[in-house]
């Protein structure tokens, strides 16, 4: 249970976070994290009263933070129950940081290097030192394959869709090879792929954040093969 506590405290950081990272970016790790423990703006008392809007929006943001924190803790739970105890808090590092992303995109159209980097750092560690899903070779092929396949998807639909993939989507696809291996990166662009067609059809848009599809699918894939 310790997992899902852990889980939905971080989980009800992720707007707040988000909305962090909307202030302040581009910006280093070291700024990104100093800005989000030390905001650099705050609503005053008389200003909050002053403005009828700011309690619904306090309570939308609130709802959403705990609403993360339930999915958070859910995902964190489940991590520790089909990892075993060795394994968890690779996971855990892995899906925190990519529901972190999701809201992100979703909220910026971005997928900060400051967090994409070290997701494919950790997915590397975790192949050397504790990589019973994957090896450190297969690591390594599949960040090549990460890299590589997206790129060379966009040189294909360059001529219809200048950004077909962002730099930030292709970033986020050679951390998830790094750390699912290249088979199982090829089941979450597919899957990925579908993912955001279903989206776009119930939303009726032709262009949306990507990241969130990709977070979503690579989650899925990385539970179905622990």
């Amino acid at each position: 249970m310790i997992y899902a506590l852990y889980g939905f405290i971080f989980g009800c950081l992720i707007p707040y976070i988000a909305r962090r990272f909307a202030k302040f970016m581009p910006a280093t790790l070291a700024y990104a994290l100093y800005r989000i423990v030390k905001p650099n703006k705050k609503v005053s008392k008389a200003k909050r009263k002053a403005s009828p809007r700011y309690g619904k929006l306090m309570h939308k943001y609130f709802m959403r933070s705990l609403g993360w924190g339930v999915v958070t803790a859910a995902l964190s739970y489940l991590a520790y129950t089909e990892a075993g105890y060795s394994a968890a808090p690779w996971y855990l590092a892995y899906i925190w940081i990519l529901l972190l992303l999701t809201e992100i995109d979703n909220r910026m159209f971005l997928l900060p290097d400051i967090l994409t980097y070290p997701l494919l750092l950790i997915g590397l560690c975790f192949a050397l030192f504790n990589g019973y899903s994957v090896n450190p070779a297969e690591s390594i092929i599949g960040a090549v394959g990460g890299f590589v396949l997206p790129v060379a998807a966009s040189l294909l639909f360059v001529w219809k869709n200048k950004d077909a993939f962002g730099g930030g989507d292709i970033k986020l696809l050679t951390a998830l090879g790094a750390w699912l291996g290249l088979e199982k990166l090829l089941y979450v662009i597919v899957l990925s792929s579908i993912l955001f067609l279903m989206w776009a059809l119930v939303r009726r848009r032709r262009v949306g954040a990507y990241g969130p599809a990709i977070a979503i699918a690579a989650i899925m894939v990385a539970f179905y093969y622990f």
